[in-house]
């Protein structure tokens, strides 16, 4: 039998081969009981999986985050469909596997480019421009980075996922700038563009999502600041030195967009610009996470399995209300 794309799990059906899994964790039951929850995942889409009786060495031998058969039963739960697995075991998959197992940006990889380079082309300061120029006519990069996910598993978890949400940033910046008419134009859009850069050197996806070498001992935010830097001699290589001011506050963007320390932020953002990225990026990244777990465009479909509310979205901190309450009936059963 093919294998079931999870868009198309209905209740109650047998599940029986590959999928991938993100942040496989090891759970305890109320009784001490050690369990497996994860998410399970192909190209269609996520949902919940659980493994309510798994051994520890078991476990040690599943991948956090890659691929893994598995035999079970999809349940009805709170509003989702989840899969209970009575069997899982690693998996290796082939070519032709990944491109069912990964997921992959449902827009035109080249239109969006086309898109995100018409925007950086309408920087004006001319040393910005030359810098953003080196990396545009960097063939190899640009190649990467149209295809790289932004994330292993939280938002933009997808082929193509950094490309689209970069764009994404730029036309929210486009919306937003013309309210604030003394925050520079150019460095928020060249902090947008470089934020995540080296995103294309921290993870891998060409056999699943993970992290590289450079990403574990290196990561994004320091390899991004590298690459800047990199980028600007090459422009002065070429005749056009970036000043240094200018190096300076889009080195502050980089190290600053994460927000806070305890997002992994080396600086807290502390120019207007950088304030804006910061959040700019985040608004992004947090509606991306919540409307992927509400998935409106599916609830007609799960209106059946009950309840109104996702499973617990760690990096939201709450669980995801899915219906837009403006196309429910005045009197909704669940509500009451």
């Amino acid at each position: 039998m093919p294998r079931k794309l999870i868009k198309d799990f209905e209740p109650n059906q047998f599940v029986d081969g590959a999928y991938a899994i993100f942040n496989a964790q090891l759970g305890q039951t109320k009784t001490g009981k050690p369990f497996l929850k994860c998410l399970l995942g192909d190209k269609s889409g996520r949902t919940p999986g659980r493994m309510w009786s798994i051994s520890e060495e078991l476990f040690k031998s599943l991948p956090t985050d890659g691929f893994v058969w598995i035999e079970g039963q999809t349940q009805p739960y709170q509003g989702e469909m989840q899969v209970i697995v009575q069997n899982i075991q690693p998996y290796e998959p082939t070519q032709a596997d990944l491109a069912e197992l990964l997921p992959c940006t449902k827009f035109d990889i080249d239109e969006m480019f086309a898109d995100l380079s018409a925007a950086l082309y309408t920087l004006k300061h001319p040393a910005i421009k030359a810098l953003v120029d080196c990396y545009l006519f960097d063939d190899a990069l640009m190649d990467r980075f149209k295809h790289a996910p932004a994330a292993m598993s939280l938002h933009h978890a997808f082929l193509g996922g950094l490309l689209e949400h970069t764009l994404q940033l730029i036309r929210l910046a486009e919306a937003v700038l013309p309210l604030y008419p003394l925050v520079n134009r150019d460095l928020v859009m060249t902090g947008l563009f470089l934020h995540d850069m080296a995103k294309c050197a921290e993870l891998t996806w060409e056999t699943g999502f993970g992290y590289s070498d450079d990403g574990q001992l290196v990561g994004h935010v320091a390899r991004g600041v590298v690459w800047l830097h990199d980028k600007a001699r090459a422009s002065a290589e070429k005749g056009t030195v970036i000043p240094e001011p200018i190096l300076r506050c889009l080195t502050h963007i980089i190290l600053s967009h994460h927000g806070v320390p305890e997002f992994g932020a080396l600086k807290i953002p502390s120019t207007p610009e950088a304030i804006a990225v910061s959040h700019i990026d985040n608004l992004d990244a947090k509606l991306h996470m919540a409307l992927a777990a509400a998935d409106r465009e599916h609830l007609d479909k799960d209106a059946a399995l009950g309840g109104h509310f996702t499973e617990k979205v760690w990096a939201l901190e709450t669980r995801i209300y899915r219906p837009d309450p403006t196309l429910l009936p005045e009197r909704d059963e669940k509500s009451q």
